[in-house]
């Protein structure tokens, strides 16, 4: 019989959550931070479009950036220059999108209005063929969710190119830091 306590014991649990409580108050001011960044980026969603393309357009440099680094680890030549050319076009990408950030935005919308469509219809089939499993209505229904937001998405493009990413963003902020403040205030009222 062995005498090491199980992870679900309260102990255990108590012990790995003292770290969190101690800093509950940080946790709930984080959450609020980000619930009035959302709130912001709902205020003015065309900034918020903007600052979203940007974020983008600094992750293509950097990922183009370490491709081209990675290019100069490989020993032979055609996959040298793959990579480098890879690399490259993702930088020269990413500054594109810093030249001329509503026209990236109108790529990027048009992007996530198609996968959401797709996504959407590979749910739906996905749904229909595990009809004896038993949340396969749910995964139907998500599925039909995230079609029509896609349809509305690409109905209204490119004009909803401008407000669509600062839409989500500031949704995704909002719905974060109500999160992490329910952690917060769960972690205060958590006897230990």
């Amino acid at each position: 019989m062995s005498t090491t306590a199980s992870p679900s014991t309260p102990f255990v649990h108590a012990a790995g959550i003292a770290p969190l409580r101690a800093k509950s108050g940080w946790i709930i001011a984080l959450g609020a931070v980000y619930v009035l960044a959302g709130i912001v980026a709902l205020g003015s969603v065309m900034l918020a479009t903007v600052a979203t393309v940007f974020v983008v357009g600094i992750m293509m440099v950097i990922a183009g950036v370490a491709e081209v680094i990675n290019a100069f680890q490989i020993k032979t030549w055609g996959k040298f220059l793959l990579w480098l050319l890879l690399g490259v076009l993702y930088i020269i990408a990413g500054f594109v999108t810093f030249e001329n950030p509503l026209l990236a935005a109108v790529f990027l919308t048009l992007l996530l209005g198609v996968s959401l469509v797709v996504s959407g219809i590979m749910r739906i089939f996905l749904g229909f063929g595990m009809r004896q499993a038993m949340p396969w209505g749910w995964v139907v229904f998500s599925g039909v969710i995230t079609l029509l937001l896609g349809l509305i998405i690409l109905a209204h493009w490119p004009v909803s190119s401008l407000y669509v990413l600062g839409l989500l963003l500031g949704i995704d902020l909002i719905f974060a830091g109500i999160g992490w403040m329910g952690l917060g205030f769960g972690l205060k009222t958590q006897p230990g």
